[in-house]
């Protein structure tokens, strides 16, 4: 997340990306003036009352708010629930060769049609403007267990491969003309309609 304060942006990133991250965000800014550095800020968030300050989660309205200061933590919400309700993916579901319209950046305001160039924007567009998307992510329902990254199956065929469960729901990157309600992934049932 990019979020303004002041005259410098903050960008919001997991810790475990930090660092790659400003590794890259400094061999690319090659000689304009700019500083990039740690800020040491960490991250509140919370679904209730928002504190002064706050922001609200860009990606979806049930993410609540995020709040920037020294004091960090959440306030208890099971957000494996949230992201798997609202199909809203994350580290299992995200790797360097995800397509970000396959894992629905698009309505998750991941992505800016008007902007102009960026990293990917070829593919993206095409994808956009030329193509139906024949593959993503989508929540489907659950029955059993299967560890994540289980492959997806149905009448024998590879059909996608099932990600965060949380209850009797989950995140699944599947094809769609494969995939329906009678799908098998570990000792796990996976049911999925295209009209959900």
């Amino acid at each position: 997340f990019l979020v303004p304060d002041g005259d410098a942006v903050l960008l919001d990133v997991r810790d475990d990306l930090a660092d790659g991250l400003l590794q890259r965000l400094r061999m690319y800014k090659l000689r304009a003036d700019v500083e990039i550095e740690e800020t040491g800020l960490t991250v509140a968030r919370g679904t209730g009352d928002a504190p002064e300050g706050a922001w609200p989660d860009p990606r979806h309205e049930s993410l609540g708010w995020r709040h920037y200061g020294s004091e960090g933590g959440d306030d208890g919400t099971d957000w494996d629930a949230i992201r798997v309700d609202a199909c809203i993916p994350d580290a299992p579901e995200l790797g360097p060769d995800t397509f970000i319209l396959e894992a629905g950046f698009g309505r998750l305001n991941g992505v800016d049609f008007r902007k102009g160039c960026y990293v990917g924007q070829e593919v993206t567009a095409r994808m956009k403007h030329k193509t139906e998307l024949r593959k993503g992510l989508v929540t489907v329902a659950v029955s059993g267990s299967a560890p994540s990254g289980s492959e997806i199956r149905r009448a024998e065929k590879p059909v996608g491969t099932l990600f965060t469960t949380e209850g009797a729901h989950g995140i699944a990157y599947l094809r769609y003309d494969r995939a329906g309600d009678d799908m098998q992934a570990g000792e796990a049932t996976v049911r999925w309609s295209k009209d959900s």
